[in-house]
């Protein structure tokens, strides 16, 4: 059971500072906040989306994930790829590849929980496997193989997926 869901800062959280967002702050189950701050996506230089009809998901100990609406992702970029997964909050996931490849660069909810109906459909990429922007910031990935959350420059953890997290 989790001990840490948004309703107090634990002890070896750090202190968000001005304009900061802590990850410990954000509840659990998580929450879905549109933002209007200019999103993009890139690839090998690419434009693959731009939007200000973005959603974050704040959850308790991970950097927000971004989501993207699909109309505004450039034709043709990505495929269907292998693999599903399964979150208790949003459902099941399906993953997407760039054209031309099999590595899962982005996942979507095609059919998600009710909490999150606004998001069916929209994109979120990992960081780490394409170039994402928030308001112009490049992003960082999240730590670790699975999650796909942007850590910018606003936000201070220490965040899931990191070394000796994995009780969290």
């Amino acid at each position: 059971m989790w001990k840490n869901t948004g309703k107090g800062r634990p002890e070896f959280a750090s202190e968000p500072g001005p304009g900061q967002e802590s990850v410990w702050d954000y509840p659990r189950p998580p929450s879905l906040v549109p933002d209007p701050r200019l999103i993009e996506v890139r690839a090998g230089g690419r434009l693959l989306i731009a939007t200000r009809q973005a959603y974050r998901v704040l959850e308790t100990a991970s950097p927000p994930t971004f989501y993207l609406p699909p109309e505004k992702l450039e034709p043709d970029v990505l495929v269907s790829t292998a693999g599903r997964s399964y979150c208790e909050w949003k459902g099941e996931a399906v993953y997407w590849a760039l054209e031309g490849s099999s590595e899962a660069v982005a996942w979507s909810y095609p059919e998600p929980t009710p909490a999150f109906l606004p998001i069916r459909g929209y994109l979120s990429f990992y960081p780490g496997r394409v170039e994402c922007y928030v308001a112009g910031e490049r992003v960082r990935g999240q730590p670790g193989g699975f999650y796909g959350g942007w850590i910018t420059d606003e936000i201070v953890g220490p965040v899931k997926g990191e070394p000796g997290t994995g009780h969290w």
